[in-house]
């Protein structure tokens, strides 16, 4: 049972490096489509460590080392992942904040109209109607 655990750690582990290193070269694309491989990995490992649990199984000593060393690197690689995450978030937050500002229409004849004329800004011409009865 312990290797169970110990191999969809190792599962996550590969799954994480490779979203952290598609995350830190800004590969978008490639970070999402890793996404479902590292969901589908921490559901294996928590499944495998929650039915440890149920049976009360223990790690052994010849487990111990490798189940700590385990432990702290995926703990390192979570939280890598979060900032990393965090930072993609941002970077894209801002990109669409610049697209929506560009394509927002600008206050005071910024804008320009047909025949390269500016908008805004301008009166519209007086007019003057004259009727007889």
């Amino acid at each position: 049972m312990m290797e169970s655990l110990l191999t969809a750690g190792q599962r996550l582990t590969d799954a994480l490096l490779a979203e952290n290193g598609a995350l830190a070269a800004l590969d978008l694309p490639c970070a999402a489509g890793l996404a479902t491989a590292k969901m589908q990995a921490a559901d294996a490992f928590a499944a495998a460590f929650a039915t440890m649990r149920k049976l009360g199984i223990r790690v052994e000593s010849p487990y111990r080392q490798r189940a700590a060393d385990l432990t702290d690197r995926l703990q390192q690689l979570t939280e890598d992942n979060r900032r990393l995450l965090e930072r993609a978030i941002s970077i894209q937050s801002r990109v669409i904040e610049t697209i929506a500002g560009a394509a927002l229409p600008r206050q005071g004849g910024s804008a320009y109209g047909a025949a390269g004329r500016p908008l805004g800004g301008r009166q519209p011409p007086a007019l003057a109607m004259a009727t007889r009865a």
